[in-house]
């Protein structure tokens, strides 16, 4: 199998650092650089210790990393990957983003939720939205991928059976949804620091996340109707981690076995979402540090309401890993190639 050169610009981030990781147990990419404007000139060893000796790579500029790659992964706040997406276009790179800047299809909602224009309208038009469970055969023609939001992700795929069917009232989804610091970035900010996060559980931007909009998008897409949906994240206190718990009002009385099986079947061929026994409940506990999205399936028969439950490590199916699963798909890889990792049990 072909070997590729991959680069990482945004290394130091969190979700850089883990792309970085799972690079290194690639069977078939070699990671060649990596940069940081922060630590520039510095070995990823002195600012993550686990890396040593495995890897004393030195952070560069971004045009050293584009130059060296077949695959350049950026991961860095939005609004900075449009102009690293067209040297990368230009230069015959595949681009991966892991920030927010190719996710949105309408420059509309961009400009609504992040305040920011599209500059270079051709490159929006070629990206493909990288859920691979959904967008297979698009982004194995990709040349630039938006990498899912880690929220948008564990909603995405548990929702996704129901949707498609049109079995739900697409204008009344309620999703609560935990997520780990590390969702967060790198920056500091009041709510991070671990006085304020420790021994702490509280909500945040209540009906007002940025991933709203991309939520929206991919339902509505999988629906063929504008959905609309009431969503509040919280934030946990543990590093990594999202467990969203949804739910959705069925039109007509439904029986949850048969529900279930129809679950079973949509993602039968799926190497990464794992639908769970009836019984059984979707636990960050059982995810973490792989690639899987385990979904759960629960019933208020007195509402006629279905509640579904799914769980994700966000450094990995939510960013890194959902990463390298596109890579896996744009070159012709086996989709699981660098991410068979059970999960811890304890």
């Amino acid at each position: 199998m072909k070997q590729i050169k991959a680069g990482v610009i945004g290394a130091s981030g969190y979700a850089g650092a883990e792309l970085v990781r799972l690079l290194l147990m690639h069977p078939y990419a070699q990671l060649c650089a990596i940069s940081s404007k922060s630590y520039t000139g510095k070995s990823i060893s002195e600012l993550y210790p686990g890396f040593y000796p495995l890897c004393d790579m030195t952070f560069s500029d971004e045009d050293a990393v584009i130059a060296a790659s077949d695959i350049v992964f950026a991961s860095l706040p939005h609004g900075l990957s449009e102009p690293l997406a067209r040297k990368c276009y230009d230069a015959h790179v595949k681009f991966i983003d892991l920030g927010a800047d190719f996710r949105l299809r309408e420059e509309a909602d961009y400009q609504e939720w992040y305040k920011l224009d599209y500059h270079d309208q051709k490159l929006h038009e070629l990206a493909v939205y990288g859920l691979p469970e959904l967008y297979r055969e698009q982004i194995k023609q990709a040349e630039i991928i938006g990498n899912p939001g880690c929220y948008p992700t564990s909603i995405a795929l548990a929702m996704a059976p129901i949707m498609k069917l049109g079995l739900v009232n697409e204008q009344h989804i309620i999703i609560d949804a935990k997520s780990g610091t590390t969702g967060a970035g790198k920056g500091l900010s009041d709510n991070t620091h671990f006085a304020r996060c420790n021994e702490a559980f509280a909500p945040y931007k209540i009906a007002a996340h940025r991933h709203t909009p991309e939520i929206e998008q991919t339902l509505s897409e999988l629906c063929g109707h504008k959905a609309s949906i009431t969503f509040t994240p919280h934030l946990l206190p543990i590093n990594r981690g999202i467990i969203s718990t949804i739910y959705v009002d069925l039109q007509d009385e439904a029986d949850l076995e048969e529900l279930w099986t129809m679950y079973k079947l949509f993602y039968q061929d799926e190497h990464f979402v794992r639908v769970l026994p009836l019984g059984q409940t979707a636990d960050l506990k059982y995810i973490k540090y792989s690639n899987y999205c385990d979904v759960s399936l629960h019933m208020d028969t007195r509402n006629n309401r279905l509640i579904l439950v799914s769980a994700i490590d966000n450094m990995v199916k939510g960013a890194a890993g959902q990463a390298i699963q596109n890579m896996n798909l744009l070159f012709g890889y086996d989709e699981d190639s660098g991410l068979k990792y059970v999960p811890a049990s304890f």
